[in-house]
């Protein structure tokens, strides 16, 4: 069904019944539909599963509109289904609740309207957790595609695109094989390669747009659900800041990284050493230090970003 005409007999507003869960950047309320549930995006920002005491202006609000611009073009291709059923406010969007079930290897294989509890990972540069992973030496060149030997550089683009699977409902997010991606989700092997392959799909769709206004789509995030027929369902959020990784285009074809997306605060906490410290603290298992709040001009440049971005992402003005 087009995104724009679907479920236009929703008003008068639905009553909002409670918060169900407080996310690191988002919040989900149940309404007085038991099917369907709102999305409250707020100025909150996280990095490294921390939430910054620092409040980014209007960052849900540029989020939730980036996101709902790509689940229209998702429908509009007719790629897959998607969960939306109306922005029903600048920084808010009425959706198809799915059932969570947290437990590993839980789900009845044969359960419908279910959330798949796997986060989808699609690479096209080496960058970020791929290039940390590859400068450390945990994996050769080879993992992503290239000949062994081959020396890589941060950025460079990758031969095809490069997906990786991580869990969802852990403390923090880890890398899975497709074995045990099988064994937590409860997913055929059909069911999971269908899923890979709309990945795959939306990504083209996110950069035939993106490239079209100077932007190189570098690698981001999807989560989904099975609906009726265990039939594939895109949710969530994506194609926005907080799920993906943008650089300029023109600074690209210089030879230079210029991060257009969430990477710019995490390269500050990088620099200040707090990156360093939490990540010994966790390797320990000593008690985690709390992050620090952002200085006011990181704070004033990442709220440009998230409006600047959100008009170079759609083609729409903020």
């Amino acid at each position: 069904m087009p995104f724009s005409n679907v479920h236009h007999h929703l008003s008068p507003p639905y009553a909002m019944v409670g918060m169900l869960y407080k996310g690191k950047v988002k919040e989900v309320w149940s309404t007085d539909d038991p099917d369907i549930i709102e999305f409250r995006y707020t100025d909150q920002i996280s990095v490294f599963d921390q939430i910054i005491p620092s409040l980014v202006p209007r960052k849900g609000e540029s989020l939730n509109r980036t996101s709902c611009h790509w689940f229209k073009l998702v429908e509009e291709a007719g790629i897959c289904d998607t969960h939306i059923i109306e922005m029903n406010a600048p920084d808010r969007v009425l959706a198809r609740r799915f059932e969570v079930i947290r437990e590993p290897g839980a789900i009845p294989s044969d359960m419908e309207n279910v959330f798949v509890p796997l986060e989808v990972i699609c690479r096209h540069y080496l960058a970020g957790g791929g290039w940390r992973r590859y400068d450390r030496g945990d994996v050769g060149p080879e993992e992503f595609g290239f000949e062994p030997g081959t020396v890589l550089h941060e950025g460079v683009k990758l031969p095809s695109p490069y997906l990786e699977v991580s869990t969802k409902f852990e403390k923090f997010d880890r890398l899975l094989d497709r074995k045990e991606a099988l064994e937590i989700s409860n997913l055929t092997d059909e069911e999971f390669d269908t899923i890979l392959d709309i990945v795959v799909k939306i990504d083209e769709i996110i950069h035939s747009e993106a490239s079209k206004r100077g932007l190189i789509h570098v690698d981001g995030k999807k989560e989904f659900a099975l609906g009726p027929g265990r039939k594939v369902v895109l949710v969530d959020t994506f194609g926005t800041l907080d799920e993906d990784r943008w650089w300029d285009a023109e600074a690209y074809e210089r030879g230079e990284i210029v991060q257009l997306s969430k990477e710019f605060v995490r390269g500050h906490y990088l620099e200040t050493g707090h990156h360093s410290e939490l990540y010994a603290a966790r390797e320990a298992g000593t008690e985690e230090p709390p992050i620090p709040a952002l200085p006011q001009n990181i704070i004033d440049q990442t709220s440009m970003l998230y409006a600047d971005m959100y008009e170079r992402l759609t083609g729409h003005s903020f």
